[in-house]
Parts: structure tokens; C-alpha cells; sequence
């Protein structure tokens, strides 16, 4: 069950690890520099009581294999008197697989709606017993943050795991040719990280769920125990103006992993990208 947790982390919020930009400290200092396009984007893509499922496979010995499913949601509410999205993403494996390894995470984003930069963050997740709780509060205004484990500096705009998913959801693409970053810095685990996603044009792909017109993005991968580095994952949203995302694949270390998107509700407006459903 290892690239089911691993890929979890990864897709709960387009979570697309590259080298950090430093090791954070109470006491240490790192670049500020605002993370371009980042900063300033209005929500346009998604609203109050929306609800996405994805499905998780993995593939070792030529056949993809259901291991687990992850959910989004988001909902309009009121933190510290202001606005917010609140924004979770939960995950877990099958039952069939809880007497190898039970997995169980959940991660919170609340999302000041003027700005959509985090105000608080909570990762609460359980990975075959071991278990980890981070409860982060941004201040964007100075880049600093205040996690369970102390204060830390950040750079401006700062994102979180879930946040940067909605966020790069509002991106207009259409501005962008084939080829192009598309940059942005996340606070995770006490650490802050330079990231970006390569655009890399619009095709047609075929999902579980059925067949979509689509936006083809890779985002940058630090090698690892399970993924091998560079720009090998391959994600694709739909292409319409709620930009969600429909699929990530990437090779591992042993095997394949696949996450199709299997359902939603609520969605801000018509899944016009959609061109058949599956079996239809």
C-alpha cells in the first residue's frame, strides 16, 4: 500500500514536491520573492458545496487495481470574522487492505475568499499507525507561520497542500503556449517549497469516468523512494471553466499509479469538457 499513501500526498492538493528552498527555522531567513502569477488570483472555478471523488490504482504486473479513494470538498464559512473556503481533502485505502496497512487522512485548508491564500491549515492522517497532526496559521502579510512544531518564515503568497490544488484551478491557461512554468511556493511539514507546473497544451484523453477534453500539465518531482525525479507525473483538468482534475499518472518505482476522477456535485458550472461518459 506504500504508493497509494505516497500518491495521496501528492494528489490531495497537487502536491508536486521539488528541492526545498531551504530549511526553515525560527531563527533563519530565506528569499522572499512573491511567487509570481500566484498571487492575487480571484476564484472563479469552483463554489459552495461542491464534492469530488477520485479513485486510486496501482499498477505492478500489467493490470491496474483499485487500492483507495480520496474526496474534495468545499464549503463557504466564517473564520476569525472573515470569509473563508473551507477546503478538505480525505483519503483512505479499501478495507480489504486494513490488515496490511489502514490509512486514514484528512487535511484541512480554510481559504481567505479575497485573496485565495490560506489562513489555517490542519494535516491529521494515519498511516498504518503512524501518525501525524500539524495545525499551521498563515500570516501572509508578514511571511511568517505558526505551526504545531513553531514559528517559521515563508515567502510571499504562501500556499498550502490543499489550497494550491483550488488555486491552480483558477489559473487561465488559455494565456499560456506549451512549454511554459507556471510557478508557485507551499509550506508543508515545516518546510518551504519552490514549485511549479509545466503547461503542456490541450488533448483529448479517455478516463474511467469517460472521455474529456483536456488541460495537460506536469509538475516538477524531486527523486525519491517511490517516484524517480524530473518531470515524468502527468496530470490533465478538464477544459472548461471549473478546471477539474480528471486524472494523474505517473511511473514509480515499481509499477504504475492512475487517479481518475469517478464523481462530483455541485459543480460551479457545466462539465462542458465532458464528450461521453464511459460505456455510453
Amino acid at each position: 500500500m506504500e504508493p497509494f499513501i505516497k500518491l495521496f500526498a501528492l494528489i490531495i492538493g497537487f502536491t508536486f514536491y521539488t528541492k526545498p528552498l531551504s530549511q526553515p527555522s525560527q531563527s533563519g531567513s530565506i528569499d522572499t520573492t512573491p511567487a509570481g502569477e500566484f498571487c492575487g488570483i480571484k476564484n472563479t472555478s469552483f463554489q459552495h458545496g461542491e464534492v469530488v471523488t477520485m479513485k486510486v490504482f496501482y499498477n505492478a504486473l500489467g493490470m491496474y487495481v483499485g487500492a483507495g479513494e480520496a474526496s474534495f470538498s468545499a464549503a463557504l464559512e466564517r473564520f476569525n470574522g472573515k470569509p473563508v473556503y473551507h477546503c478538505v481533502g480525505e483519503g483512505s485505502n479499501y478495507s480489504l487492505f486494513d490488515n496490511f496497512f489502514k490509512v486514514r487522512d484528512k487535511y484541512e485548508s480554510y481559504i481567505d475568499t479575497a485573496t485565495m491564500l490560506p489562513v489555517k491549515f490542519v494535516r491529521n492522517v494515519d498511516e498504518g499507525g503512524h501518525k501525524i497532526y500539524n495545525n499551521v496559521t498563515f500570516n501572509q502579510s508578514s511571511n511568517t507561520v505558526i505551526s504545531t512544531n513553531g514559528v517559521f518564515t515563508t515567502t510571499s503568497c504562501m500556499q498550502d497542500v490543499v489550497s494550491s490544488m483550488y488555486y491552480a484551478r483558477n489559473i487561465n491557461y488559455d494565456k499560456y503556449k506549451a512549454g511554459d512554468k507556471i510557478p508557485f511556493d507551499m509550506f508543508l511539514d515545516d518546510e518551504v517549497y519552490h514549485l511549479f507546473l509545466r503547461f503542456m497544451g490541450k488533448e483529448t484523453i479517455k478516463t474511467q469516468y469517460g472521455k474529456f477534453r483536456a488541460i495537460k500539465l506536469k509538475p516538477l518531482l524531486i527523486k525519491g523512494t517511490l517516484f524517480e525525479g524530473g518531470e515524468k507525473m502527468t496530470a490533465w483538468v478538464s477544459d472548461d471553466p471549473n478546471h477539474l482534475l480528471l486524472r494523474v499518472e505517473s511511473p514509480i518505482t515499481v509499477g504504475t499509479i492512475k487517479v481518475d476522477m469517478f464523481g462530483y456535485k455541485n459543480l460551479r458550472y457545466p462539465l462542458t469538457s465532458l464528450i461521453s461518459v464511459r460505456g455510453i
